[in-house]
C-alpha cells in the first residue's frame, strides 16, 4: 500500500501586500497570537469564484497555514484547489487601491479582475 502525499500549497505574498496584511492586523484590538488572515475563494463574482480576505483568529480545522514573514494566512481545503501558486498584490494608484491576485488556475476573468474562473 502506498503512501498518499498531502495536497501542497503556495501562495507567494509581495512585500507591499504584506506591509498592508501587518498594518490591518495591527489595528485590530485585542487579537490574539493565533490570528491570521483568511484567503478563500467563493462562489460568485461575474465570472464564477471571487476572492475573499478576511483576518480571523484562529485556524479552523483542516486549514492550510502558511507563514508568509509572520503573517499566518488560513486557507480551507476548498479553496487551496483554486489558489495554488497565486500572487497577491497590493496596488495604489490614481484609480484606487487594494489587493490584486495573479492566478495560474484560472482559465478566465472578468474586466473588473476581482473574479474569476477555472
Amino acid at each position: 500500500m502506498s503512501a498518499v502525499a498531502a495536497p501542497s500549497l503556495d501562495i507567494n505574498v509581495t512585500e507591499s501586500a504584506l506591509t498592508e496584511i501587518k498594518g490591518f492586523l495591527a489595528g485590530e484590538d485585542d487579537l490574539p497570537e493565533t490570528a491570521g488572515l483568511r484567503v478563500r475563494v467563493v462562489p460568485g463574482g461575474c465570472s464564477g469564484f471571487q476572492y475573499s480576505l478576511n483576518i480571523e483568529e484562529e485556524s479552523k480545522t483542516g486549514d492550510f497555514i502558511l507563514d508568509k514573514a509572520n503573517v499566518k494566512l488560513f486557507v480551507d481545503m476548498f479553496s487551496a484547489q483554486y489558489l495554488n501558486g497565486i500572487t497577491i498584490d497590493y496596488t495604489s494608484n490614481m484609480m484606487g487601491s487594494g489587493f490584486t491576485f495573479e492566478n495560474p488556475n484560472a482559465s478566465g476573468g472578468c474586466g473588473c479582475g476581482t473574479s474569476f474562473s477555472a
